[in-house]
């Protein structure tokens, strides 16, 4: 199968708009209305709860998971250097298409979820890794923003001094992921510092009327 046939398709996997589905046809509203007003996993779990919130961010991290797969179709040998370049980059296509989703007019998340299922496709220990960093840091303050800037932080760490990953071109996505998750994070970052970020409700349902936040 063509290159470019592979990016479109990880591109349109990746614009399946989750968030936006299941806050329309399961509680009724559009989650862009409301809370950060971004359509991904974090503003799920704050604005509908962690059920809802769980399920749209592993639902997410497929479609990153599903597109990096992609490469399996691709005519390099697989496990080469080229292959796991290509993973990288229809990894990448399908964020692009959650952060500008065709089915959604192209407003969508982050793609933290999408990213990290990507991630989960090319290296399987450090995705786990990183979900134990992840998952820790939610569990010890129940902000996701944070546990994403922590993941995504320990990311390059992992990659250069734990599992020595010897491939340059993904050191240097590691690298580049960590930059851009705390950059699209500055926000969060402001809200944090001053103590205005939203904690996730665990283990409860948030009630929600239409048009309220």
């Amino acid at each position: 199968m063509g290159i470019a046939i592979l990016v479109i398709l990880a591109y349109l996997v990746g614009s399946v708009p989750t968030a936006v589905w299941v806050s329309k046809r399961v509680y009724g509203i559009d989650i862009r209305e409301h809370g950060s007003g971004n359509a991904g996993a974090t503003n799920t779990f704050r604005i509908l709860g962690s059920k809802a919130g769980a399920a749209v961010m592993v639902i997410d991290m497929l479609k990153g998971f599903m597109a990096a797969k992609l490469a399996l179709f691709s005519p390099f040998p697989w496990n080469s250097e080229q292959v796991v370049n290509l993973q990288v980059f229809l990894g990448l296509a399908a964020v692009v298409g959650h952060i500008f989703p065709i089915w959604a007019d192209f407003r969508g998340g982050k793609g933290i979820a999408t990213l990290f299922g990507m991630i989960l496709a090319i290296q399987p220990l450090a995705a786990v890794s990183l979900v134990g960093v992840f998952m820790g840091m939610l569990y010890l303050t129940r902000y996701v923003s944070l546990s994403s800037i922590s993941a995504s932080i320990a990311f390059p760490l992992l990659i250069m001094f734990i599992f020595r990953e010897p491939e340059m071109s993904y050191r240097i996505f590691a690298i580049a992921t960590a930059c851009l998750v705390v950059l699209t994070h500055y926000k969060n970052i402001n809200r944090l510092l001053s103590g205005n970020e939203s904690k996730v409700p665990f283990f409860r349902k948030r009630r929600l009327r239409r048009g309220e936040d």
